[in-house]
């Protein structure tokens, strides 16, 4: 249900504001917005893994905390990463 090392790679690349970057609200964004989408497959099929559901719950709890710290920061970030990550339709 966790992501594998090479797609935590690419993502830290791709979304790193420089380079080593692996503690950027962007990069953890990211990463989160994997897993949530890994786990929503999941349940897909599991309908009833009600112990996962509560992980994916805080999942989506920790990420909407860090966009709102990016979004009171930076906002011009803020929709940048959500326009590249496609989460606000």
């Amino acid at each position: 249900m966790s992501i594998t090392v090479e797609e935590k790679a690419r993502l830290i690349t791709e979304y790193a504001t420089k380079e080593g970057d692996t503690g950027s609200p962007e990069v953890q964004v990211a990463i989160l917005s994997s897993r949530i989408a890994t786990l929503t497959e999941h349940f897909k099929t599991h309908r009833k893994d009600n112990h996962s559901r509560r992980g994916l719950l805080m999942l989506v709890a920790q990420r909407r905390k860090l966009l709102d710290y990016l979004k009171g920061k930076d906002e011009a970030r803020y929709q940048s990463l959500i326009a590249r990550l496609g989460l606000r339709r």
